[in-house]
Parts: C-alpha cells; sequence; structure tokens
C-alpha cells in the first residue's frame, strides 16, 4: 500500500469530502487533476488512474500530480488535527502562543493570565515540557509584573527543570531500549537482555526512586516487564507492580487526564498478577482496565481491547472455566477483525493452546492453518520468543494429533534454527524438553516405562525449583498428563495448584 492510500485509509467519510472541498477551494485550474486522482484512491480504480496519465501525457507529470496530493494531503491532515484537537496539553500550547502574541502588543495583563491558566492546565496534566515553556516566558517578562518575585518564577522553572530532566532521560532510555528490541526481533540477534537493560539504565542516568508522573511509570513498567518476560520470572518486578498500585491510588483524579498510561498501567498490572498465578487478583485489574476502555466515548478501546480478551481469557481458562475462556477468545477474534495483527496472533495462539487442553485437535489445527507465516516472519514481528513457543506449540498438536512424520520434521527444523539460541541463553530446559517430546514422537509406548516415567518426574521437579511461569508450566503439562495417563488439563489446574499454592479452581 502507498503513502496516498494509506493516508486516505485514515480518513472518515466526512473527512474526504471536506477534503475534496479543500482541493476544490486551492485549485486554480479546473484540469488539475487532483481531486480525480483522490477519488481514485477511494475505489483503487486502474482505469481512472490510466485515464489521468494519459491526460498528463507523460508519467513524471502523473507523479508530479502524485507528489501534489501528498503535499495537500499532509497540509490538510495537520491542520485538522490542530483544529480539532481539544486536549488540555493543546489547549495550554495555544494560551503559551496566544500570550506572546499579547506581549508583543504590550497587553502585560492579559499575558500573564493566559501563561496563569495554561500554568494551571500543565500542572493538571504533569507536561513538564510545557511547564518548562510556561516558565521560561514569565521570566522573560518579568519586568512587566514587578508584584511578583521573579525569585518565586526562578525556584519554580528549575524545581520543574529536574523533573523535565528526568523525564528526558526516561525518555532516552525507554525509546533507546525499545528499538534495541525491535532490532533485535527484527535481526535475530542473541544478547544479554539482562545486562542490556542494566546498561539501558546506568548509561541514561535513569534513576527508580524518583517521582513518578502516569508516563514514566508505564514506561519503567515497560521495562520492567521486558525483564521479567526475560527472566521467566515475573516475581522480580513485584517492587515496580506494588509502587504502581500506591501510585494509581494516590493520583485517582487525574487518571482521566492521562488515560492512554492508565490504562497501559492496568494491564501490566494485571499481567504481572496473571503469570503469578494469582488470577482472582487480575481479574480485579482487567475489570478496572474494562471500566477505563469505556472513558472518552471508547477512544481507546480497540487499541486494547484484544490484549483486554486475551489477559481475560488466560485467567478464566486456568481457574477452571475453559469453556468461558474459548468462548471470550472466540468471540474476540471474530469482532475485531481490524485490530492489532499481533494481538490477533497472540489470542490465536493461546485459543489453540485451548483446544489442545481440551483435546479437540482438529479445531487446532485449522487454527493453526491461519498462522501460515514463516518462522522467520514471526521472528521480526512477534519475537524470538513468541515463535519459539508458537513452534512448541505446533509440535505439540502434531504429537497429538499423531502426524509422526510432520512432527518429527517441525522438530528437525526447531532444533536446526533453535538449539544453539536456546543454549546461549540458559534455556536447556527447552532443548531438554523437546527431547522427551522427540522421543516420545518416535516410540509413544516409551511412554509406560518406569525410566522414561521417572526421567519426566525428575524434569518436572527441577523446572519447579526454577523461576515461576505459568506458560512453562502449561508445556510441561502436556508431557506429566502422558505419564500420569490424565487428562490435558486437568493435569494443568492440579499442577499449576502445587506450583501456584494460591492458586484455586472453581
Amino acid at each position: 500500500m502507498n503513502a496516498l492510500q494509506e493516508i486516505a485509509n485514515m480518513m472518515n467519510e466526512t473527512e474526504k469530502k471536506a477534503f475534496i472541498y479543500y482541493l476544490s477551494k486551492k485549485n486554480k485550474r479546473k484540469d488539475t487533476g487532483n481531486i480525480e486522482l483522490f477519488n481514485s484512491l477511494k475505489t483503487d480504480d486502474i482505469k481512472i488512474t490510466k485515464n489521468i496519465i494519459k491526460d498528463k501525457k507523460s508519467t513524471d507529470a502523473y507523479h508530479a500530480l502524485r507528489k501534489r496530493l501528498y503535499d495537500n494531503m499532509i497540509d490538510f491532515m495537520a491542520n485538522r488535527s490542530f483544529e480539532n484537537d481539544t486536549s488540555q496539553e493543546n489547549a495550554a500550547l495555544r494560551l503559551i502562543v496566544v500570550s506572546r502574541l499579547f506581549f508583543e502588543h504590550k497587553l502585560t495583563k492579559t499575558a500573564f493570565k493566559c501563561l496563569a491558566k495554561a500554568e494551571e492546565i500543565a500542572l493538571s496534566i504533569e507536561h513538564f515540557s510545557l511547564l518548562n515553556e510556561i516558565y521560561l516566558t514569565q521570566i522573560q517578562f518579568a519586568h512587566f509584573n514587578l508584584s511578583e518575585p521573579i525569585e518565586k518564577i526562578i525556584q519554580k522553572f528549575k524545581s520543574n527543570k529536574k523533573k523535565l530532566e528526568y523525564e528526558e532521560q526516561l525518555n532516552l532510555g525507554y525509546a533507546v531500549l525499545r528499538r534495541e528490541l525491535a532490532a533485535i526481533y527484527h535481526e535475530g540477534r542473541i544478547v544479554d537482555f539482562q545486562a542490556l537493560i542494566k546498561s539501558t539504565i546506568e548509561t541514561n542516568g535513569i534513576s527508580l526512586k524518583q517521582g513518578l508522573t502516569f508516563k514514566s511509570l508505564y514506561q519503567i513498567l515497560f521495562i520492567a516487564n521486558e525483564y521479567a518476560s526475560i527472566n521467566n520470572n515475573y516475581a522480580l518486578i513485584q517492587p515496580f507492580v506494588l509502587k504502581s498500585y500506591r501510585f494509581i491510588s494516590r493520583k485517582n483524579d487525574l487518571t482521566d487526564r492521562h488515560l492512554y498510561y492508565h490504562i497501559y498501567i492496568l494491564y501490566f498490572i494485571a499481567n504481572f498478577y496473571f503469570r503469578n498465578g494469582q488470577f482472582t487478583e487480575s481479574l480485579g485489574y482487567l475489570d478496572l482496565m474494562f471500566t477505563e476502555l469505556q472513558k472518552q466515548s471508547g477512544k481507546y478501546y480497540q487499541r486494547f481491547c484484544l490484549r483486554y480478551f486475551l489477559l481475560l481469557a488466560f485467567n478464566e481458562n486456568y481457574l477452571g472455566r475453559s469453556h468461558k475462556a474459548i468462548e471470550i477468545a472466540e468471540k474476540a477474534l471474530s469482532s475485531n477483525k481490524k485490530a492489532d495483527p499481533n494481538d490477533s496472533n497472540d489470542i490465536r495462539l493461546m485459543l489453540i493452546v485451548f483446544y489442545i487442553q481440551q483435546n479437540t485437535g482438529r479445531i487446532a489445527v485449522k487454527e493453526m492453518t491461519k498462522l501460515n507465516h514463516t518462522d522467520n516472519w514471526y521472528e521480526k514481528k512477534m519475537g524470538m520468543d513468541w515463535t519459539i513457543k508458537k513452534c512448541l506449540v505446533e509440535i505439540l498438536l502434531h504429537a497429538q494429533q499423531e502426524n509422526t512424520e510432520l512432527a518429527l520434521s517441525r522438530i528437525k527444523s526447531f532444533k536446526r534454527r533453535y538449539k544453539k539460541y536456546l543454549l546461549t541463553v540458559d534455556e536447556e530446559r527447552v532443548v531438554q524438553y523437546l527431547l522427551f517430546a522427540e522421543q516420545y514422537v518416535m516410540k509413544p509406548e516409551i511412554i509406560q516405562t518406569q525410566k522414561f516415567q521417572e526421567e519426566i518426574e525428575d524434569f518436572i521437579i527441577l523446572a519447579q525449583n526454577g523461576p515461576k511461569d505459568i506458560f512453562i508450566m502449561s508445556f510441561l503439562s502436556w508431557l506429566v498428563a502422558k505419564v500420569r495417563r490424565k487428562t490435558i488439563y486437568e493435569t494443568t489446574l492440579n499442577l499449576l495448584a502445587t506450583y501456584f499454592p494460591s492458586t484455586h479452581s472453581s
């Protein structure tokens, strides 16, 4: 899809009509062709495009027309965004701009009133860069307001400057880390994630003890969440989660003004409790998250809904309500087809796991065919960890369906592609797990031998002594179910009950 088409797809019907009117007002000649070209984007009509090229007599002229249309679309969208932006940030910015205009025309009293109003708004939304501009402007024109001590303004400026510098440091660290993670996923590189996060924090002078805003808390939780995911140990980030809860409790009056970050923080906390087997606590935060998703006319619903349904279904499944979990996941996929593909992939993989646990392999196979990209593609889009889990699920699915050749083929390609990586990042247990699965696929009767059963039980005990992770236990449950001749779902719930003592099925 080209840039023109992408921008056109952003516009609703009202905006498209307004843009055509905008072009007609700008056009000085009737044969400009830009409106005709824009209309062709709506229909994707190749014939119209060819006629435009013919009318313009050369490909160069056509591309020049496209360039002018592109520039006009950018200008239109920029102006419309500014006109329609009723956010408090934009309101404060407008007041700063108009105050400077008033200063130029010697309307000093009105100018200072505008700055005072802008300061009030910026403080309410904790916008330190706007406050920096406000205080600098107040200091610049302080000679017009002798009743206000300049020392007081300077003190506010310095105090805000420290907060701004901390926010900038965190922004830099957050941006560097996200870019590095994206590059790692894209290139499939092997790195020491713990060292990367530590280095990012130290290099950018990030202190996790300083004052928090909704944005900085979101960024810290993102970094902490990545760290916990890398280590498969969410207990490591408990201090951040508790700090988050205390922060939200104190700032309840500001949550609507920072809705995007508030929703994300609630998601991170809900995910933390889920990954630690505290399903009831997780559901409590998901309820709060759902309430926030309804606010401001559901402004962020599409952005977050699949993540909400993902965690909701996971919690319901591991609380023993598997049918409800499957219903939630199926409905989420069918009702939100335009949502982020990455979120859709997450739900689809989860649903396949649920089907495997319920021994409905045929339906699971049907869903697995929809994850039809190459491993390399998924590594770049979803990350190495996700792709490895997807491959393991696929192997278990083929094994369960007794597709021996397919299972062995996937095991062979898995070892060729990921064994070295797993050993490098100290995940020998995944390699060992795959070895057990391979032995079972090649010789199913081995499951009945005492030696194999003892090896599996020893492996489970060893795994339980490591970092607690619900997904690891879900994979282990498949093997344990074979050894103990129980259903996979029953085994999963029983294993989690011993793994997470606070977990209760219902």
